[in-house]
């Protein structure tokens, strides 16, 4: 399905909040309506930390993937897109690498109605998005595997996305899941938020509004998701932590993550 099949009959609710605006409003983007913002602005009132963390996301997707493509990764699977911002991981790739080959994946029609801006791709490298849910392994691998060699490296993104599995456990069954069907050699980049009392009470109130929810994380749980992967330094921690930019992390967010790789 394209973009195109769905524009005209897609209903975009520009009544309620929906989470990939409300995201997109985070980072100062364009792509949300009223409701997405009073959203935006009320939980920033309530907890100002919101806006932090989805720009040091965002920063974190680029330094990862510019450090990923600088080993030689030359794959990589992005489960839970969103709407398309500035820096996005085929653009951050494929400057490393224009031979990169870059598979996003959202199940959200109103991503879908902006999945061509994601379509773009260096004449050496590649690019796709399926429409396809997450927890879905079996069917997002077998299309991916249209755009990647799944026999070769891919390097798995997951970035601010695995809180909408709100089972812990099952978080940590998906997470593994799609690492064990991937070739040795082959990393984890992933982020969330850190559980406490104040991040719980955020959350609570975003769901309220009618977004899909989305569950925090103990530093345990998030360990946990990397079970039989090797996390080298820096480790597990706030991701402003990871190589920062000219070597100053700044005040630390409560966006925890790492990248993780399989060696066998």
């Amino acid at each position: 399905m394209s973009s195109d099949d769905v524009t005209t009959d897609l209903d975009l609710q520009p009544d309620k909040p929906h989470s990939a605006r409300f995201w997109n409003y985070l980072l100062g983007g364009k792509d949300n309506f009223g409701p997405d913002q009073a959203l935006g602005e009320a939980i920033k009132k309530e907890w100002p930390e919101a806006v932090d963390i989805a720009r040091e996301s965002r920063a974190f997707l680029g330094r990862s993937v510019r450090h990923l493509a600088g080993e030689g990764i030359r794959q990589f699977l992005d489960l839970g897109t969103g709407l398309p911002t500035a820096d996005n991981t085929h653009e951050v790739a494929q400057a490393v690498a224009p031979d990169a080959r870059i598979v996003y994946v959202d199940h959200d029609p109103i991503v879908l109605v902006h999945a061509r801006a994601l379509l773009t791709s260096t004449p050496q490298g590649a690019t796709d998005y399926i429409d396809a849910d997450l927890t879905d392994p079996d069917s997002v691998l077998a299309q991916a595997a249209r755009t990647l060699d799944l026999d070769e490296p891919v390097a798995l993104m997951l970035l601010s996305t695995i809180g909408h599995v709100t089972d812990p456990a099952a978080a940590a069954d998906l997470v593994q899941t799609y690492m064990g069907r991937l070739a040795p050699g082959s990393c984890l980049v992933l982020c969330t938020t850190l559980a406490s009392p104040e991040v719980t009470a955020a959350n609570q109130r975003y769901a309220a509004s009618g977004t899909i929810p989305y569950e925090a994380s103990t530093a345990e749980e998030m360990a946990s998701f990397a079970a039989g992967l090797t996390i080298p330094e820096p480790g597990l921690g706030p991701i402003n932590r990871w190589y920062p930019e000219g070597g100053e992390a700044g005040p630390d967010v409560i966006q925890w993550g790492y990248v993780a790789y399989k060696q066998h």
